[in-house]
Order: structure tokens, then C-alpha cells, then sequence
């Protein structure tokens, strides 16, 4: 997706690359990138909290939410960290969600990411659920939003769980909604992506069953991507490519 982006801008010494990097060497690493060459990266699971940590120049949005998951390396050899998971979903969103309720299944990294966004853009009410309860009262009492140990009905169902992220099978059981209990939400978002192939994760495919608007994770992933390759080079992102690329168009 990157580097169709970076080849449509004309950015031809430019070149994206996926580093594989265990969290012990994680700063390390990090810190080694700017002498290679590197104008920034994207960070994902399990290293959003530790890049922010390693910033010297964390964006409000980034330091409120307490995860990044994209870095830019600076001349003067300062570390900028920002999350663009939190634009990005509301970019990807069919409607404005100013005064719209929200349910997010999830209080880790994205389930945050998720809950800062919806609230900065005006939503209310946002409940959150998370398996461990107390891990929801904690991200609630932090940031705002109402705790649930049920799963009350809003127009917005925003799915932040690490549910097929390791390709199980997933099915509801795993959280309080039902497939056929869906059409108490307007809209449904997933975090999580499959395989270009499929149809979507279980909750995408009984969303769009009911013909309830589904965003899955390739939308979000395309939304956040677009803003983190308009930092690295400063310019206009490319986005219906960078779509197509992700699906394997």
C-alpha cells in the first residue's frame, strides 16, 4: 500500500519496509533508524506504548491517548510520535458522530485510541466493555466514557478486541453481541482485517447481512496509513490507490 503510494508521488529513492522487531531491542532499534536513512515508521502490536515513550515530541493527540503508532525522524534528530488510529477511524466513519452514541468492545491500545477519538469529535454517549471489567473502568476513569458489562444499544458498535487478529475462528461468544442482535447499531466498525479474499471478519459479514454499514479493518487501515504517508512526505496521499493496493487489487 505504501509503496504504491510512494511510487503514484513520484518518490522513486523512497521505499517502505516491514521490520520485524522484538520488544527487547525495540529502542534500540529505533534509535538506529535515522542513521539508516529512515524519515519515520508505523508501529503496531506490542510497541504503540513504547514508541510513544521514546518521542521527545509527542503530539497532544498521541500523549491523550497514550499510544502512537507512527514515528517521524527530524533533522535535528528529534523523535516526533503521533496516532493517526484515532483520525483515521473517524475519517472512515459514513456519518459525523457529534452527538451519536457509541459502544467500543475493547480497552487496549486501539479500544483508547478508539475512545479519545469518539469523544474529541463530540459523541456521547461512549461506553466501553472489555472482558476484564476493571480494565475498562480503569481506560473510562482516565479518559471518559461509561464502563458496561453488557452491551447497551448506540448507533455506533466500534470493535477494538484482538478477536482473529492470531486467524481463529472468532464467533460471538467472545463478546456481549449477537449476530442477530446487530440491528440495535446504525453503523458497524472492525479494527481487525482478514484476508483480502474473505468477505470480512464474522461481525463485518453479519453486519452487512442485516445491510447494517460495515467499516472493516482495510478501510482503517487505509485511513491511517494516508495520514502517516502525508507526514513522512509531506504530500497529498494518494488514497483510492493506496485502497486498491491493501485489497489486493
Amino acid at each position: 500500500m505504501q509503496n504504491t503510494a510512494l511510487a503514484a508521488a513520484g518518490l522513486t529513492e523512497w521505499r517502505y519496509q516491514l521490520l520485524p522487531v522484538p520488544p527487547p531491542v525495540f529502542a534500540e532499534v529505533v534509535h538506529g533508524l535515522p542513521g539508516a536513512g529512515f524519515r519515520g515508521a508505523n508501529v503496531t502490536i506490542p510497541h504503540k506504548r513504547a514508541a510513544l515513550e521514546l518521542a521527545e515530541r509527542p503530539t497532544e493527540r498521541a500523549r491523550a491517548i497514550g499510544a502512537a503508532n507512527t514515528l517521524l525522524f527530524e533533522p535535528d534528530g528529534s523523535i516526533v510520535a503521533d496516532n493517526t488510529d484515532a483520525p483515521g477511524m473517524i475519517a472512515s466513519l459514513p456519518c459525523d458522530p457529534a452527538g451519536r452514541s457509541a459502544l467500543i468492545l475493547g480497552a487496549g491500545g486501539t479500544g483508547r485510541a478508539a475512545l479519545w477519538a469518539l469523544l474529541d469529535a463530540g459523541a456521547l454517549p461512549v461506553y466501553v466493555w472489555n472482558r476484564t471489567a476493571s480494565r475498562a473502568q480503569e481506560l473510562c476513569a482516565e479518559l471518559g466514557g461509561i464502563p458496561v458489562s453488557d452491551a447497551p444499544a448506540a448507533d455506533l458498535l466500534i470493535q477494538c478486541t484482538s478477536s482473529e487478529l492470531d486467524g481463529s475462528d472468532w464467533t460471538f461468544k467472545h463478546v456481549p453481541v449477537t449476530a442477530d442482535g446487530l440491528d440495535r447499531y446504525e453503523c458497524v466498525v472492525d479494527f481487525v482485517y482478514t484476508d483480502p479474499a474473505q468477505a470480512g471478519t464474522a461481525l463485518v459479514q453479519a453486519a452487512r447481512a442485516l445491510s447494517i454499514p460495515a467499516i472493516d479493518g482495510f478501510e482503517l487501515l487505509v485511513a491511517q496509513g494516508a495520514l502517516a504517508f502525508e507526514q513522512f512526505t509531506g504530500r497529498p496521499a494518494p488514497v483510492e490507490l493506496m485502497r486498491d493496493a491493501a485489497r489486493g487489487r
